[in-house]
């Protein structure tokens, strides 16, 4: 059996992959390890996005916590930030969500998350495999009055509106903005915030059928929301994953603002005001060299991590920065929530747009977008780790470097699950960084495979 846990839980297709037996499994597991410290009943949060394998799946998780004298907490349809605040808000000893963010509608997945609301380290999700592994022998079987029950939290998704709300002064009164909700967990949060803010706020794709979720539209698919923004004259769209623990943003002429750019203009405003912590954005290895043009122009210092919005809460955790996050849109607040959360995001943003007073272009323009070319070079999978010890291929890469004199980079990192080597190459003119890629593209699959 290979790990259970990937980069962000246990995903699979519903039913074939992620079974109605293994929710029981996790829940019982991860139940009993994130609670065996404690001295009283445990509570556990559980809440879900819009698939249609939700209700299945929380039956059986349900089951398996009940099983080992927990109790749980039913959310229903909440954001996965959401439940990182709530395990905090509500004294609870766990959270888990069932998502399968961005991806499409027969996946789905289990993740949990600790009484502090962060995700869990490795060290412990091993523990839960290895429980797993044994069929739970070992776990407790609690009869009569100590099996474990179910409750329902009716306010809960009011009381992560209303925290979000809270994040920001003032309020977004002026501000036309369009949403794209991926007929996901957001379709009702992200709209009742903005409301309640007063922003002037039209919403496509919050209509969840069970299949919907991510289905041409979201984060994931931004074409729809551009094109809506510019019909409706909006002076801002934003587009949630399926889960909105990740947003990406959409400006007034139906341009892309990614992750990168939403991280530089906060970064910015917050130095601005002095309470950016060390003046630092901490973002990974993927992030576009543009992000560090630019703060090198600013004063501000950029931190880089691998590839996994876990490393990037390391890192910020470790040195005590709170802003950091990812292109994709997963940015995390760590003064306000301990996970990239969508909504705090897009609130954040739009609280920028208010106070400059400038459109959402002049302020993305502060970051240029240097093009990025992404080619898979296909390998061995003994040898896609080689690459480091192949002195051709260090040679052409400094050669690649010298070459771009700091306004361009080579990037080159093995497939975690593939026999592919990827190889990112960014620069100013992309006609020379294709031309440059495929060239070291030939000479990798040359030396690997």
């Amino acid at each position: 059996m290979g790990r259970l846990f990937g980069t962000d839980g246990v995903r699979g297709v519903a039913n074939l992959e992620l079974t109605p037996k293994l929710a029981y499994q996790l829940g019982q597991a991860g139940a009993y390890v994130l609670t065996g410290e404690t001295k009283h009943t445990p509570k556990i949060l559980v809440g879900m996005d819009t698939r249609i394998s939700g209700d299945m799946l929380e039956a059986a998780l349900i089951s398996g916590i009940c099983s080992v004298g927990a109790q749980v907490v039913s959310l229903g349809v909440i954001p996965t930030p959401a439940i990182a605040y709530l395990t905090r808000q509500y004294d609870a000893d766990a959270g888990v969500v069932i998502s399968a963010s961005h991806n499409p509608f027969e996946y789905n997945g289990i993740k949990f998350f600790n009484s502090n609301g962060y995700k869990l380290p490795d060290a412990i999700e091993d523990k839960i495999e290895e429980i797993i592994q044994n069929d739970g022998e070992d776990l407790p079987k609690p009869v009569g009055q100590n099996i474990g029950f179910k409750c329902y939290q009716e306010n809960a998704l009011e009381d992560y509106v209303n925290f979000v709300k809270g994040t920001i002064s003032g309020d977004l009164e002026g501000i036309k903005v369009a949403i794209d909700c991926a007929n996901g967990a957001s379709f009702q949060a992200a709209p009742m915030a903005l409301f309640d803010l007063k922003a002037e706020v039209s919403v496509i794709n919050n209509e969840p059928d069970g299949t919907n979720i991510n289905s041409g539209c979201g984060s994931t698919h931004m074409q729809q929301l551009q094109a809506y923004v510019k019909e409706i004259k909006a002076d801002i769209g934003l587009a949630f994953d399926g889960d909105a623990d990740r947003v990406l943003a959409v400006d007034e002429n139906g341009n892309i603002v990614d992750g990168d750019q939403i991280m530089a203009i906060i970064g910015l405003y917050l130095k601005d005001k002095g309470v950016l912590a060390q003046n630092t954005v901490v973002a990974t290895v993927m992030s576009n060299m543009g992000l560090d043009i630019m703060a090198k122009n600013n004063g501000l210092n950029i931190e880089k991590t691998k590839v996994g919005d876990r490393y990037v809460l390391e890192e910020m955790l470790n040195k005590g920065y709170m802003l950091g996050g990812e292109q994709s849109g997963h940015i995390i607040f760590l003064d306000h929530n301990t996970t990239g959360d969508g909504l705090l995001t897009a609130v954040q943003l739009m609280k920028v747009l208010k106070d400059s007073g400038k459109k959402l272009s002049e302020l993305a323009s502060v970051m240029q977008i240097l093009p990025q070319i992404l080619i898979n070079a296909k390998v061995t999978n003994e040898k896609k780790y080689k690459y480091l010890d192949d002195e051709v291929i260090k040679k052409m890469c400094k050669e690649l470097e010298d070459e771009f004199k700091g306004e361009g980079r080579v990037l080159i990192r093995p497939s975690g699950t593939e026999p592919l080597v990827r190889v990112m190459i960014e620069g100013k003119n992309k006609d020379i960084i294709t031309r440059r890629a495929k060239e070291l593209v030939r000479v990798i699959e040359g030396r690997l495979s």
